[in-house]
């Protein structure tokens, strides 16, 4: 991981990974510990998603390892579509808004 493109690409997906699993409250405080309950809650089952996706593409290349960098990637591709798909069924399955 030696270019400078690959380091901020890297730095952008761990901050959209951040950002797509923010959960806002009424306070700072709030707003950290919603934001580390949800990343706790999905980050078991992004992490089991994220090995056996590595896993197979090891397989496929024969056994060949996948860098760190490109593991944290799927990681962090994984956990944003996880928090997006959470943040649909939070916001629009309790009927916020509607009175």
């Amino acid at each position: 991981m030696g270019n400078i493109q690959e380091k901020i690409s890297l730095y952008l997906s761990a901050a959209l990974y951040l950002l797509f699993n923010l959960r806002l409250g009424v306070d700072i405080t709030a707003t950290l510990t919603a934001t580390l309950w949800q990343i706790v809650q999905t980050a078991p089952y992004v992490a089991g998603i994220a090995y056996v996706i590595i896993a197979l593409l090891q397989y496929m290349a024969e056994g060949e390892k996948l860098p760190w960098d490109r593991r944290l990637r799927l990681f962090f591709a994984i956990g944003i579509l996880a928090g997006l798909f959470f943040a649909i069924y939070e916001y629009a399955g309790t009927g916020a808004g509607i009175k």
